[in-house]
């Protein structure tokens, strides 16, 4: 059995008519790591749990800003694409899978959204705090500059590296950091680039695409993350592993 994993989605119009929009690369990463992708359409925040049941990890996905209202922050003319519903429903779904212990992983919007569930808050615009350009979207294929990554941290042993290569398409990130979050990534300009949980709790949010670099270093292995901590969130999984273990022995017993 392979574990499930939920991708959250954009809310977006196609000929006049409003669709649930994901990018293809989030389910290839998901196949490609071993996990089966089931696509989350944006429900009524109650909805969570019920949803969030039947999944064994989460992945959220990137997309507009997150409202600057949820945490506190000021109304600014640089933040766009607000989906208020979406807001609401992927905060909604964070802090039952944080409940629970279900895996999270996000990526771009998705870490500032765990970071948002989390209590923390985020640089509304950052070429107002930074010079280097980090919304490079015309180069989304390509590591544009380096992260560099917390050596006694999860994320060290997930990408095997000190620094790792990035894409960049983002103008907000991580201001101060959500409680039971930890900053373990950063750019040369001191930007945060990567939250993980403390301790043993599976989460993790980087603020590039992972998804679409798939033939660069350490970035495949994010989603190999995830997998493998659904794989051990869901006991149906861990029991069918199991099962495959014993398999030659049982055989043996029963001949």
């Amino acid at each position: 059995m392979k574990p499930r994993i939920g991708i959250t989605v954009s809310l977006s119009i196609h000929e006049d008519r409003a669709v649930e929009a994901l990018e293809r690369a989030y389910v290839d990463a998901v196949l490609r790591a071993g996990g089966i992708p089931l696509v989350l359409p944006s429900c009524d925040p109650s909805d969570a749990p019920a949803v969030a049941e039947g999944l064994d990890g989460l992945l959220l996905s990137g997309g507009g800003d997150v409202d600057p209202g949820v945490y506190g922050g000021l109304p600014s003319p640089e933040v766009r694409a607000v989906e208020p519903e979406r807001d609401a429903w992927e905060l909604a779904l964070v802090r039952y899978a944080v409940e629970v212990g279900l895996p999270v992983l996000g990526t771009c919007r998705g870490a500032q959204v765990l970071n948002v569930a989390m209590g923390g808050t985020l640089v509304a615009h950052l070429p107002a705090i930074t010079a280097r350009e980090h919304c490079l979207r015309d180069r989304w294929s390509e590591a544009v500059h380096g992260v560099s990554v917390q050596q006694a941290s999860s994320l060290r042993t997930i990408v095997g590296a000190d620094v790792i290569g990035v894409n960049s398409l983002h103008h907000q990130a991580v201001d101060q950091v959500g409680t039971g979050l930890r900053a373990v990534g950063w750019s040369d300009d001191g930007v945060i680039e990567a939250v993980e949980g403390l301790g043993e709790s599976p989460l993790l949010g980087v603020q590039w695409h992972p998804e679409l670099l798939p033939a660069l270093d350490g970035h495949p292995a994010l989603f190999a993350w995830l997998i493998g901590e659904a794989s051990r969130f869901c006991p149906a999984v861990v029991a069918a592993a199991r099962t495959d273990e014993l398999a030659p022995t049982l055989a043996v017993a029963a001949a």
